[in-house]
């Protein structure tokens, strides 16, 4: 896929918007129209769909217009697990939306042969990608190698609300790197507010940068090593970050994005002002209030 005009390859549809969620916690009345700003507005290309909880979609009909007008790309996030996501695909068929992707939770206690079995009754269309939430425990290797054999993706948690949710950088490199082995495409969420990592002067938690994530991705598609991906992870140079990043070039790019599919942010503003002031986009690409969740 061809990035849009003025938007670099690394960054097409990098941003899902997840202004619903914390800590934005956006009301979804707010959070539509917001993301009807986004679509048009000149950094387009980097936003991705709306993400929205699969028990929201009740209150979003009330907020579409019938007829045939654009259709809102739509994610669904699935807390109950594989046995709640039929529920889910039904409820979104009903609403004039674009379902591009459905992100579904691992119950405790349950392991990948199950897992991809409830996976396979839902009866995801070929056009939905379906993304699994692995756990950060003891099952994450055998269900990342199980999904390996499947359309199914990965996604990672990178962070929450309080500092335990966010983990180190060895974790995630490893999490990284048995994805990248495996060929098992992934997306991360929470926490990524920033391009580079740095410690939130709010809470003090040690947040991931989201181009840091995508230097590591390209690490590991290049075969190093966990350790050399922890290093990566844990770099807070910006400048030498946005260089190396930049230095990627459009085919290096596309195949780290093809590892590394997005990830969700309850902000849009936050990521699009650092990628200026990093000089990896132009400064007409800058947010404005107006048109930011």
């Amino acid at each position: 896929m061809t990035a849009p005009a003025g938007v670099p390859e690394f960054a097409r549809a990098l941003l899902d918007d997840a202004a619903m969620f914390p800590p934005g916690l956006a009301p979804l009345a707010e959070a539509v129209p917001a993301h009807r700003r986004h679509e048009s507005a000149p950094y387009a290309g980097l936003v991705g769909p709306l993400v929205a909880a699969a028990d929201a979609l009740d209150e979003l009909a009330g907020l579409l217009p019938a007829g045939d007008g654009p259709r809102l790309p739509l994610t669904v996030t699935v807390p109950g697990g594989p046995a709640a996501a039929a529920a889910a695909l039904a409820a979104a068929a009903a609403l004039p939306v674009d379902l591009r992707a459905v992100e579904v939770a691992v119950p405790d206690g349950m392991g990948a042969d199950r897992l991809l079995a409830e996976l396979d009754r839902a009866g995801f269309g070929e056009g939905v990608h379906v993304y699994v939430e692995v756990p950060r425990d003891e099952r994450r290797p055998g269900i990342i190698a199980a999904l390996a054999a499947t359309r199914y993706r990965a996604k990672f948690r990178t962070g929450g609300v309080r500092a335990e949710l966010y983990p180190g950088e060895a974790e995630l490199a490893r999490a990284v790197k048995a994805a990248v082995d495996a060929g098992v495409p992934f997306k991360a969420t929470a926490g990524l507010h920033h391009a580079v990592r740095n410690t939130d002067p709010r809470t003090g938690f040690e947040q991931h940068g989201f181009l840091n994530l995508l230097l590591a991705t390209d690490a590991a598609l290049r075969g190093a090593g966990e350790d050399e991906l922890a290093r990566v992870l844990a770099e807070r140079d910006g400048a030498a970050i946005a260089a190396r990043v930049a230095g990627l070039g459009d085919e290096r790019a596309r195949a780290v994005r093809e590892a590394f599919v997005s990830f969700g942010t309850c902000s849009i503003a936050e990521p699009l002002t650092d990628l200026v002031r990093l000089g990896l986009l132009p400064p007409e690409m800058s947010p404005t209030q107006e048109g930011t969740a």
